[in-house]
């Protein structure tokens, strides 16, 4: 079904008046089509009426009373068709022929499973389902990101959608409060047979954070269907150059007054990331290869519950945890060369070992009330606290070597102590009702940051000891309040045109304060005090209501604030000639995004997209002012980046038992900056991808996919030029036992295709670099499934705060 009905009751609920309801639904053809199911809903999601079409195809709804509805009618093996804004007034409503899509699958002899379209493309969101999808098997949530459509991950695992940086990341609704490689590290903790889909919103309207220049992510956990108790048992292996297993239970108990929902998960994964560099800089050539390993172990939880009081009275709530902990290391080789030399050998060689522990916890809270008074009215208010704990210990000598690796010329041992603490506060209220023929929603949310910092960076003596070095310690606290209020309202014009319209406001208030270990070494604290209005706007033109065609426009302005961890304006040493470090005085980017869209028969979707990104946040790599043998990594703002985009996702049935599916996204970049330095920005680059999934019906109950994407050049960040890309990936899945046994393998990135390679050049650095990871997998997954499969948990979204994505690595 199209809907799902919240609540305790699911019954239909009957309002008596004098007006009917009546059509006639056809299939694609012009036949009548018997026994299809006619939902009438209010537009808050309330069934209202249901009726099932006669011989003729006819239906008829009685007791309908004045107001606006949303009518979806439902067909095995064909597209849902929906009519929203359906206004009732006096009289009896004819809606004439109905007109279904054709068909995803042809119907077979016997049974037929009715199954989601890997993509969908909805008004507002382009939705990747992974459920069912047998080459996800053994992926994890960043790898799965990889794979969505117009979705892009750069080789700092920064996530780009349609060419735009400044993706918000959300969970059921929620915001992620991480960001950088804590965010990486808990995508990868997500397995795919925990995740339902992932909705891809590129323009969100007035009501969603502002936060966020490309839009939202939002991965949708499995979810279960009405009264009863039902579970789910799952286990994944996956070998590549290093082994991955992870383990699911997910359950779920719901009656008329309660629902009790949770899941418990346990992963233990080697990673392994390789990275190569070839950089000239201030008369040098550089030679420099870098290998990363970790194991990490995932232990998860979440559990809820929703107390159904009465119809219209809902109380929730919801926890969930996560620790990520786990050795790792690193080999870091650098070869120095003098620059245009013809010469055999270096002149010297440095060689750092690092060797460390991180433990990342995560825990958030949530309490929800909701008020659903029917006929489009409703409120919901949601207060949340996240905690979020990163400790990390790294020790690292670096060993300078003559040019032939014989004599060792230098040791210096440093040892770094790096706790991070960061609390969430939010409280969120949001209302909504119709109003004059149309629905009229408003909100309010404040927020409340608080993150401490702490550098320790320790001086290890040639007997062990570690000497706190005060010029490089240090303690960064950065406090932040949000505090927004939005206005939207949706209506139509005609039958054919509606329109949607908002405007947010944000108030930010914020302080960053640095207390280094030595006075003099003090700055003064960084204040920020603005106020932002963004205003979104939209309409959308059914060219052809019977044949699913429409065009839509669409336009919203948005801000990206930097994550804490890039403010912190003190130096984090990767090895002897790495550094990095943040500004704090970055300015938040503000974005104006605009995107045109068309949709033929209902299935095939296209789209126009343009934005503009005032003071884009991008890391660059520059040669370091002090040591010129070394690199730095920084932030800073561009000037603007400007981004023109195209895509489309165009479904396919080649045969009845042959699917195919295929998305296609080109783009336009500029990016333009110029610093006090001297230092400029002037990069353009036209990209491209393509992803298709083919999925065959074999005889025996079995099924096969065949699915990869290809990606052109581009670039990431400010001024990385990156080159072609690709991955192919099989899959085989067969069920057993009634379709509760579930087993799937998969061969993942056969070609071991998917590195990254490309050049960069900014302020007198110029390096090519590549790089891999451990792509090329081959996995078993099981699943079980046991209890009534019909239990639903309530679908709720939680309002932690719209800053916390932000969080550091």
């Amino acid at each position: 079904m199209a809907q799902n009905v919240a609540g305790p009751n699911a019954e239909a609920i009957e309002l008596k008046g004098e007006l009917e309801i009546k059509g006639q639904v056809q299939d694609a053809d012009g036949v009548a089509v018997a026994f299809a199911n006619v939902a009438l809903y209010s537009t808050v999601g309330e069934l209202v009426k249901v009726e099932t079409t006669d011989d003729a195809g006819l239906f008829k709804m009685d007791g309908i009373t004045d107001g606006t509805y949303d009518l979806v009618v439902t067909y095995l093996g064909a597209p849902d068709l929906r009519r929203e804004g359906i206004e009732v007034k006096n009289g009896v409503l004819d809606l004439g022929i109905l007109q279904l899509a054709p068909a995803a699958v042809e119907l077979a002899e016997a049974t037929v499973t009715a199954t989601r379209a890997l993509v969908e493309i909805k008004p507002d969101r382009t939705v990747f389902n992974v459920q069912g999808t047998i080459n996800a098997v053994g992926d994890n949530g960043l790898d799965l990101l990889r794979k969505a459509p117009g979705v892009t991950v750069d080789n700092n695992n920064n996530i780009n959608v349609l060419g735009r940086s400044g993706v918000l990341v959300y969970v059921d609704g929620k915001r992620l409060p991480l960001a950088g490689e804590d965010l990486s590290n808990y995508l990868r903790s997500l397995t795919a047979e925990q995740i339902d889909r992932i909705d891809i919103i590129t323009n969100p309207g007035a009501k969603y954070e502002a936060e966020g220049n490309a839009g939202i992510l939002d991965i949708r956990l499995k979810k279960n269907e009405n009264e009863g108790f039902n579970g789910t048992v799952s286990a994944t292996a996956s070998q590549g150059r290093y082994s991955q297993a992870n383990g699911n239970f997910t359950g779920n108990y719901r009656n008329r007054n309660l629902n009790v929902f949770g899941t418990l998960g346990y992963g233990l994964s080697e990673f392994y990331t390789n990275l190569e560099f070839q950089s000239y800089q201030n008369g040098l050539y550089l030679e420099e290869n870098t290998a990363f390993f970790n194991k990490v172990a995932n232990p998860s939880f979440r559990i809820g519950t929703d107390f159904f009081l009465n119809d219209k009275h809902t109380i929730g709530f919801l926890a969930s945890g996560q620790n990520s902990g786990g050795d790792f290391y690193s080999y870091n080789n650098i070869d120095l060369f003098t620059a245009g030399a013809l010469q055999e050998n270096p002149d010297s060689l440095l060689r750092a070992e690092t060797n460390g522990n991180n433990d990342r916890g995560q825990q958030t809270y949530n309490i929800n009330y909701r008020y659903d008074a029917g006929k489009g009215k409703s409120l919901n208010v949601d207060l949340d606290y996240g905690r979020f704990r990163n400790d990390n210990l790294r020790d690292q000598p670096n060993r300078y070597l003559s040019g032939d690796g014989t004599e060792t010329i230098n040791v210096i041992n440093n040892y770094f102590d790096t706790p991070t603490d960061i609390d969430i506060y939010t409280a969120k209220l949001d209302y909504e009702q119709p109003l004059a023929g149309g629905q009229f929603g408003a909100g309010l949310k404040f927020s409340q940051v608080g993150t401490n910092n702490t550098f320790f960076y320790f001086d290890v003596e040639a007997d062990g000891e570690r000497v706190l070095n005060r010029d490089r310690s240090n303690q960064f606290d950065y406090d932040e309040n949000v505090f927004a209020a939005y206005v939207n309202y949706a209506g139509k014009l005609s039958e054919q045109v509606s329109y949607s319209a908002g405007l947010r406001a944000e108030v930010t208030d914020a302080m960053g304060i640095l207390s280094p270990f030595r006075a003099d070494l003090e700055e003064p604290p960084v204040e920020l005090n603005y106020v932002s209005f963004f205003p979104s706007a939209g309409i959308t033109y059914a060219i052809n209501q019977q044949k699913g065609n429409t065009v839509s426009l669409n336009y919203g302005r948005r801000i990206n604030r930097p994550d804490y961890n890039v403010l912190n304006p003190f130096r984090n040493q990767i090895s002897q000639l790495s550094y990095e470090k943040g500004n704090p005085f970055l300015n938040p980017e503000i974005v104006d995004n605009l995107e045109l869209g068309y949709t033929l028969a209902y299935r095939y979707n296209f789209k126009l997209g343009y934005s503009r990104t005032s003071n884009q946040i991008t890391r660059l790599i520059g040669p370091d002012d002090i040591n010129p043998a070394a690199g730095f990594i920084g932030w800073d703002n561009l000037a603007t980046q400007t981004n023109y985009s195209f895509s489309a996702a165009l479904p396919f049935t080649i045969t009845p038992k042959w699917n195919a599916f295929f998305n296609a996204s080109a783009g336009y970049l500029d990016n333009q900056a110029t610093y006090e330095n001297g230092a400029t920005i002037d990069v353009q680059a036209f990209t491209y991808s393509i992803f298709s999934q083919q999925t065959f019906n074999l005889p025996k109950g079995f099924t096969a996919e065949l699915s990869g994407y290809f990606s052109g050049p581009g670039v990431w960040g400010g001024v990385f030029e990156y080159k072609t890309s690709g991955a192919l990936n099989v899959g085989l899945q067969k069920k057993f036992f009634g379709n509760q046994l579930n087993v799937k393998i998969s061969g993942n990135d056969l070609l071991y295709t998917s590195g990254w390679r490309g050049r960069s050049e900014f302020n007198g650095l110029v390096s090519n670099g590549k790089g891999n990871w451990d792509s090329r997998r081959a996995t078993l997954s099981l699943s079980y499934n046991f209890g009534n499969q019909k239990v639903k948990s309530r679908k709720r979204n939680t309002g932690l705060s719209e800053e916390a994505g932000r969080v550091g690595g």
